[in-house]
């Protein structure tokens, strides 16, 4: 179905109506809502499953692990923490607003909210932002990737059955349908995507002053760093699975890895070891092995994986039809080669060396670029860890690991700069789908004259007083 203008503009403002209903603002409705998305889930999980297969070619166990089952962990965190988050706090007022000492934060919905979804995780990220639009209390137009379109398909399927449209809908379509979604008085936007994509979004946003989250994979990619005293076997193994996973196609994907020069040639062995044992010598013969999203993606691979033939030191090859690509490793590369100053998103990784004395230099030019969205860091000086860590500007990242901190339950998961702004993640999406208004609740008796005219000598002594 392609949407016109016009029936973009009678589903947000049906959502508008069913909004100022004031139906979602009930908690235990809002509880119930999230229960029906997960029961919706549940029973379509194989209609999922059938979908991501088509899409992205996924095996039955990854498109559990990566996009059914983080939503229902998620489903499960709202639907415990929601009584809670939502309540009103209570602040005292402080001597300054004397007598009205007592103060209230409502933690209100925005009102109708634009999910603008990828199509790389596209069940995770579609109703996994859609339970957060849910508990803090708004109603959702959910526009789907056009170009995961059996996973549209089937979300949109689901959706319908559990959801009226003046409640929750899923749209499809290309960019046109995005702009007319962009184009409405909408209250909330939040935005998974790239960061080109991203500067669009926010344009448009601007014009009606509309809050945005943006989950971006960041300009110039994110890094892992291999240090000389990292457990080389543990790093190419954890590397090598989250490149392979998704055919590389994840926003937290490492884009390139530094590794100390004193054991780079020993890094690179054991990372195609560790690609053979996990995926087999050819992985696009391997039917666990995932696939490109389309034709376009599979050609920007290709084509860059031919820029750089000359030093590709394990894979470079690829079955156009199945539109797959097997891992790459290329190396040597410079720290200012471009394939290095852009996100790839696929399953190419450029290796760079780097001299263990020089790693000062080499955070300095990281932090100069545009910041990531993940950072990862393998080595056995905690203490350097935990400083880099705490001190570098990134979305977030693991220490010895890589991904999982997506899975943490109760943390926030979001960028900064071109990796975004805004985050979500069980207490933190509900925080960035709500508003929290401050009502202070006056006395009528009571009251001091202090700050009123005339301001005499005497006033101004109290005054200071009250104040200090």
């Amino acid at each position: 179905m392609a949407y016109t203008k016009e029936e973009i503009h009678a589903l947000v403002e049906n959502q508008r109506e069913f909004f100022l209903s004031g139906k979602t603002l009930d908690v235990k409705w809002r509880k119930a809502e999230l229960r029906k998305l997960k029961e919706a889930i549940l029973t379509n999980k194989a209609k999922i499953i059938d979908a991501l297969a088509v899409d992205l070619g996924r095996h039955p166990s990854e498109a559990y692990l990566c996009d059914i089952g983080p939503v229902l962990m998620e489903i499960d965190e709202y639907v415990k923490g929601l009584s809670k988050w939502a309540k009103p706090e209570t602040h005292f007022s402080g001597l300054a607003c004397f007598p009205s000492v007592f103060t209230k934060v409502y933690k209100l919905p925005y009102g109708v909210s634009l999910i603008i979804s990828p199509f790389n995780f596209p069940i995770m990220l579609s109703l996994g932002v859609l339970a957060a639009s849910i508990a803090g209390g708004n109603t959702a137009l959910i526009k789907a990737s056009s170009k995961s379109a059996a996973s549209t398909s089937a979300i949109k399927e689901i959706i319908a059955e559990a959801f009226p449209s003046e409640y929750a809908v899923v749209i499809d379509g290309g960019h046109d349908v995005a702009d007319f979604c962009l184009e409405e008085r909408v209250d909330k936007i939040f935005y998974t995507g790239s960061p080109n994509v991203g500067k669009h979004v926010m344009e448009m946003a601007s014009k009606n002053l509309t809050p945005v989250t943006l989950e971006l994979g960041g300009e110039t990619g994110n890094w892992a760093i291999v240090r000389k005293d990292a457990n080389i076997k543990d790093a190419a193994r954890k590397i090598a699975f989250f490149k392979i996973l998704n055919s590389g196609q994840i926003c937290i994907n490492i884009n390139q890895v530094a590794v100390a020069e004193e054991v780079a040639e020993e890094f690179v062995e054991a990372l195609k070891q560790e690609i053979v044992r996990q995926i087999g010598e050819n992985a696009v013969e391997n039917p666990e092995y995932p696939k490109l999203i389309g034709s376009r993606a599979y050609s920007f691979i290709e084509e860059e994986a031919n820029e750089y033939k000359d030093r590709i030191v394990f894979g470079g090859v690829g079955d156009k039809e199945k539109c797959k690509y097997g891992p790459t490793i290329i190396y040597p590369v410079g720290i200012d080669e471009e394939i290095v100053n852009h996100e790839i998103f696929g399953p190419l990784l450029p290796v760079v060396p780097f001299k263990e004395s020089e790693i000062d230099k080499l955070l300095d030019v990281i932090e100069r670029r545009e910041h990531g969205l993940a950072l990862y860091l393998f080595t056995k000086n905690k203490k350097w860890a935990k400083k880099v860590m705490s001190s570098s500007q990134y979305g977030g990242g693991c220490v010895n690991e890589v991904c999982v901190h997506l899975m943490v339950k109760g943390v926030p998961f979001g960028g900064t700069g071109h990796s975004g702004m805004g985050c979500y993640h069980g207490v933190w999406g509900f925080r960035e789908f709500t508003h929290p208004s401050t009502v202070l609740f006056g006395k009528t008796k009571g009251n001091l004259s202090l700050r009123e005219h005339p301001y005499t000598d005497k006033k101004v002594n109290w005054m200071s007083k009250f104040l200090k």
